[in-house]
């Protein structure tokens, strides 16, 4: 096979604790998410065997045409030892605004260069690689396994399918909406001191694992913002502009973004981009 693609939801991170592990297939996060069906389309070929390429092309990763280097993507191939491999990733998601774009861009490479190259590797292990290339990088702990899982999942244990423990909240097809006002640096913060915001995020898990409901969930993502001391004015302003039309709405992990339930941003008198709740995970196309 010459090429291959897969898509991979956006996910955005309601809430979580970080959990640091010498072995990055240990190490991730406890918490809860949505799997967006705005997602992450990974094409991947050999450089040298495309007819608009050839052998003196310039293999690498290009994001909605635009050449860009993510060191989870490298990591992904170094990992599957694969070498001279094009990656064409299309999403119309913003990046890093909180949608976990490197995670899908890693995973959906894994996926489709274990197609490509045929290396004889589980699902659960392409998984792994991704995450544990994802966690090095320093670019997510959760988005790998939530993004493969799909749906609300909840993180009950961290790290890679064999370590981790996953469950999820039942959802049937419901409509989000997202407002990206900036970027933030999940690196920056991962970096830092995470006690407080680990601290807030273990007990949003805690409650939304004792009563799973979206109401619940939305409540707790809410709740966990203020509480790991994320939230800027602009944030909070349009967060409480949702809250006083009748909406749910809270941030996204990390990142300059308010996501919300149904109709919230534009009951509020906002602009926002719409998608849908993703109730399946990855897959290769």
């Amino acid at each position: 096979m010459d090429e291959a693609t897969a898509f991979v939801p956006g996910h955005v991170t309601a809430f979580f604790s970080a959990h640091r592990d010498d072995d990055p297939t240990k190490a991730g996060s406890r918490g809860g998410g949505l799997a967006l069906s705005d997602g992450v389309r990974v094409t991947v070929s050999r450089a040298d065997e495309r007819g608009d390429a050839g052998a003196d092309a310039d293999p690498g990763l290009y994001l909605d045409d635009d050449a860009i280097e993510m060191d989870s993507v490298a990591r992904v191939l170094q990992a599957l030892r694969v070498e001279n491999a094009r990656i064409e990733a299309t999403t119309p998601l913003p990046l890093g605004s909180g949608f976990g774009v490197s995670g899908a861009t890693a995973l959906g490479t894994a996926l489709a260069a274990g197609q490509v190259y045929e290396r004889p590797l589980s699902e659960a292990e392409l998984v792994t690689i991704a995450h544990g290339a994802e966690v090095q990088a320093g670019t997510g702990l959760g988005d790998v396994v939530a993004q493969a899982r799909g749906g609300v999942p909840l993180r009950l244990e961290p790290g890679a399918p064999a370590h981790g423990r996953m469950d999820a909240i039942p959802s049937g097809p419901r409509r989000v909406e997202y407002l990206a006002l900036g970027q933030l640096s999940t690196e920056a913060v991962l970096s830092g001191d995470t006690d407080q915001l680990s601290a807030a995020g273990e007990r949003a898990v805690s409650t939304v694992a004792g009563e799973p409901t979206m109401g619940t969930f939305m409540e707790a993502a809410r709740r966990f913002a203020r509480e790991a001391g994320l939230l800027t004015d602009e944030l909070r302003a349009v967060v409480t502009d949702v809250s006083d039309a009748g909406g749910d709405a809270s941030m996204a992990m990390l990142g300059e973004t308010v996501f919300a339930l149904d109709t919230g941003l534009s009951d509020a008198g906002y602009d926002p981009a719409v998608c849908e709740v993703h109730r399946a995970g990855a897959v290769l196309e």
